[in-house]
């Protein structure tokens, strides 16, 4: 009896075989690298008693306005995902102007989903246009997991950046039906905005669905440290750096690691988070005239913990105190030196990713060589001086 084989979607000449990738293994496309073929550094490794368990690989990119002055890993070429909010709402500072503040910094969030956070999202809105808004169905995001309730888009992460560019939309005159497509008056503004930081030839090797539905763009991690120099510069074009200044927890949330650099920045810079292991800092700071871009990926994706000790890294060579994340369980972090310049390493030696209340946990007081020798089978005892 001959074994039946089933179509395959995937085989070429079958119906939507074109939604599908060609192989598990991956297609090779001409000038991209994929994360196999990029020289990825390690950035963090957290050690049990002097040995690695963990070791966190990534790329750092620094930027002094337009120069690249230090890279690290690679100049990796990513998506920007959910660290372009600023610059995607750049498009739509002048229609937002008249919004409050908190308005204005739920339009460049990736909030939690706490009821503060839905409520100012859904205030940019009239009722009757909530249905315009096209986030997928989420839930509240917390800190150790996720909250058992109903999914509604007002949950996503990206809700607020959504009914912001409805608003803008609208005011702007422009047709809001399909407002997340590349072909869109939205996306144009958005590309636009890129290009004056990277020059008007700029064009992206790919564009992507980003996970709220709106086009995200490829861009090395010089790029976006370049970028995020930009923002500096810019700082008092807009309100954007104000308005997340002004309200840092509505830009993430509570334990957020992008609301917690902003508030340890006391008002001198930006962060934002992206998605899949993504920080962008845009730092004033004297050392650095024309504007400092810090942009930090960790390869394999989303590691708040690994991110949190490289920032807190990357702005105590600065004179920045970020406090440290929750400890890790009897382990310590330890940081390469390769992700700051060479200018700062000494300082890099200073900022310790422990706490005072957190000592060592990870190995025993005592010799285990001269503790067993003591011991005998007649006495076992007797290294206890009993």
């Amino acid at each position: 009896m001959s074994k039946k084989v089933m179509p395959s979607a995937v085989r070429e000449g079958k119906p939507g075989s074109s939604m599908f990738p060609e192989s598990s293994l991956g297609e090779a496309v001409e000038g991209i690298s994929t994360g196999r073929e990029v020289d990825w550094e390690p950035l963090v490794d957290y050690r049990r008693n002097g040995v690695s368990e963990t070791t966190i690989h990534g790329a750092v990119a620094w930027a002094h306005g337009d120069e690249v002055i230090h890279s690290f890993g690679g100049n990796v070429l990513c998506y920007g995902r959910s660290m372009m909010k600023p610059f995607m709402l750049k498009a739509f500072t002048r229609e937002l102007e008249d919004a409050t503040w908190e308005q204005k910094a739920i339009s460049v969030a990736s909030h939690n989903g706490d009821t503060e956070h839905v409520a100012t999202a859904q205030s940019l809105l009239s009722e009757e246009e909530w249905p315009l808004m096209l986030t997928p169905l989420d839930v509240p995001l917390i800190q150790f997991g996720r909250q058992v309730r109903r999914p509604r888009r007002w949950y996503h992460t990206c809700s607020g950046e959504h009914s912001a560019i409805l608003h803008g939309c609208r005011k702007k005159g422009w047709n809001r039906a399909g407002y997340t497509l590349p072909n869109h008056q939205v996306f144009k503004a958005y590309m636009e905005q890129i290009r004056t930081y990277l020059g008007e030839d700029w064009k992206p090797l790919r564009i992507a669905k980003d996970g709220c539905g709106l086009p995200t763009t490829s861009n090395t991690v010089a790029e976006l440290a370049q970028i995020y120099a930009g923002l500096v510069r810019d700082k008092d074009d807009d309100w954007i750096w104000e308005a997340m200044n002004k309200n840092p927890d509505l830009i993430g949330g509570f334990n957020r690691l992008d609301s917690t650099c902003l508030k340890a920045g006391n008002g001198k810079l930006i962060a934002k988070e992206g998605a899949d292991g993504l920080l962008g800092l845009a730092i004033e700071h004297p050392d650095w005239p024309k504007g400092l871009g810090i942009v930090i990926k960790i390869a394999h994706g989303w590691n708040s913990q690994a991110t949190w000790y490289v920032a807190r890294a990357v702005m105590g060579v600065l004179g920045i105190e970020l406090r440290n994340p929750y400890p890790l369980h009897r382990q310590k972090a330890f940081i390469v030196p390769g992700i700051v310049p060479e200018s700062y390493q000494e300082k890099l030696e200073k900022v310790v990713t422990w706490d005072e209340w957190d000592p060592d946990q990870d190995k025993f007081n005592l010799d285990w060589n001269e503790y067993s020798a003591a011991m005998t089978r007649k006495d076992p005892f007797s290294n206890e001086g009993i």
